[in-house]
């Protein structure tokens, strides 16, 4: 991670270490999934040997590779682009799942990660009112204290807004694709699913 990396923030970098702390020992190929320009490819970097970022935005893929590391970014689509099966110990993913159909986009991590290997995903999803409104406007007071202490970094990518999928469907579909995997609602308008491949 750069200096201009750490004095970054915004709601998805803030859970950026959900992510690392995921890591398996050991690990030697990560794939981040819509990488953006790159700020968590570069983090991942530190702990794992080899790591490639895929993404759709040729913006943010230009901006990656101005970076000096030796991340393999790639410009492209993960669902479509020939990676190995079961190549990559750590599959990482954050804010990206609600830019496509988040089945297909789950068995296809599912399907890309090594056994043993672990999946880290941060996403957002559609709050469903009025049982989400405490929580939400919780995570707006939380979330303006932040930026009012940190500021708030603008990423380049596209947004998509609202999410397709609510909260508790996320849930059920990581039950349903990913058994045994952990999810959790945070209070930053997120959730997380972190789930381990069982050994063959």
């Amino acid at each position: 991670m750069t200096v201009k990396d750490g004095k970054r923030w915004n709601h998805n970098i803030h859970y950026h270490p959900h992510i690392l702390r995921a890591v398996p020992d050991g690990a030697q190929c990560a794939l981040d999934i819509g990488c953006g320009e790159g700020m968590l490819a570069r983090a991942l970097r530190q702990a794992v040997p080899h790591v490639t970022g895929i993404d759709l935005d040729a913006t943010s893929i230009g901006q990656a590779r101005e970076y000096p590391d030796d991340v393999d970014y790639l410009l492209g689509d993960f669902l479509t682009h020939p990676f190995e099966p079961a190549s990559f110990d750590v599959i990482a993913s954050v804010a990206t799942l609600h830019h496509m159909d988040a089945a297909t986009g789950l068995a296809r991590m599912r399907d890309l990660l090594r056994p043993g290997g672990v999946l880290a995903i941060v996403g957002l999803a559609r709050s469903t009112m009025p049982n989400d409104l405490p929580r939400d406007l919780a995570g707006v007071v939380v979330g303006t204290l932040h930026r009012a202490a940190k500021g708030r970094w603008q990423h380049p990518s596209p947004t998509v807004w609202p999410p397709p999928v609510t909260y508790p469907q996320m849930r059920a579909l990581a039950t349903e694709i990913l058994p045994g995997s952990e999810y959790r609602r945070h209070l930053l308008l997120r959730y997380s699913i972190i789930w381990r491949k069982p050994q063959d």
